[in-house]
């Protein structure tokens, strides 16, 4: 009975993480159509807009690397955390102190360097 209520409790989780995925997806999408969307209607690109489409695109490719088991699933969260870094680092632009800049970078090289350890750490 035990192993049966274990069972069931983790078809559960994993329908609710499914259905979640499958949310955040449409959401992602709904969310990248409109800033297109804003784009178009402002007749201009900024790097901050490209950036963000970058994220949305990241997002999506996490969710894909769940559902085909190719890739690394810890990789992609820290590549969103770099690129909103980065954002961030853009949208401040020049009013931003050079102690702050200084440690954004430094986070995004921790990042970097999280993301060559622990793509070394998958290949063996």
């Amino acid at each position: 009975m035990g192993q049966i209520n274990s069972r069931l409790g983790l078809s559960f989780f994993k329908l609710v993480e499914r259905a979640l995925l499958l949310l955040t997806a449409g959401l992602t999408i709904i969310a990248a159509a409109t800033e297109v969307w804003n784009i178009y209607i402002k007749q201009e690109v900024g790097l901050a807009d490209i950036l963000l489409m970058f994220l949305y695109v990241e997002v999506i490719s996490m969710i894909a690397v769940f559902y085909t088991g190719i890739g690394s699933p810890f990789i992609y969260p820290i590549f969103i955390a770099i690129t909103a870094i980065a954002r961030l680092i853009v949208l401040q632009g020049k009013d931003m102190a050079p102690e702050k800049v200084v440690l954004e970078a430094a986070a995004i090289l921790v990042l970097a360097i999280a993301v060559v350890v622990v793509g070394y750490a998958k290949r063996n």
